[in-house]
């Protein structure tokens, strides 16, 4: 009886499978530049880019807060080279280990330089009547992300 119930729950999911194979076709791409394209025709991106040693994941007009950089002035449009993945809701392209600047562009705009919340570093050695307190704002540089541009390749 038990085997009997392990069927029918089995063809059940298979069914279940079968009708969502069905209904979504998987278009995958033949080479990168009809990657490129699937990717550009819907309607919202993003991209996992390294930037001052760490990775990000970025949409446009995000607001992104890194370490400070202090030879950027704010204003100042950055370009960011280290892309490691672009994607949609539907398609991905992953490079190795980045995807070439002539196939995605993405720029940031310099917003702001700021610093973050007070933070306190208490020090103390037992039984010595030693205690300091050490209190410093951490500086941060913030950007805008703009927008992905996945330039059309010439063929």
């Amino acid at each position: 009886m038990a085997t009997l119930q392990n069927v029918i729950k089995w063809s059940f999911s298979l069914r279940r499978i079968v009708a969502r194979s069905i209904h979504t076709p998987a278009v995958v791409p033949d080479s990168t530049t009809s990657a490129l394209e699937l990717i550009r025709s819907q309607p919202s991106q993003y991209v996992i880019a390294s930037f001052a040693g760490k990775k990000y994941i970025l949409t446009p007009r995000d607001l992104l807060t890194v370490p400070r950089l202090r030879d950027v002035k704010v204003g100042d449009v950055l370009r960011l080279d280290e892309i490691h993945e672009l994607g949609s809701r539907e398609y991905t392209l992953r490079g190795n280990p980045v995807i070439s600047p002539s196939r995605v562009q993405v720029e940031a705009t310099v917003v702001e330089h700021t610093k973050g919340t007070m933070e306190y570093i208490f020090k103390k050695k037992r039984r010595k009547g030693y205690q300091k307190t050490i209190q410093h704002k951490q500086t941060y540089t913030r950007l805008r992300i703009g927008d992905i541009e996945i330039p059309i390749a010439q063929s």
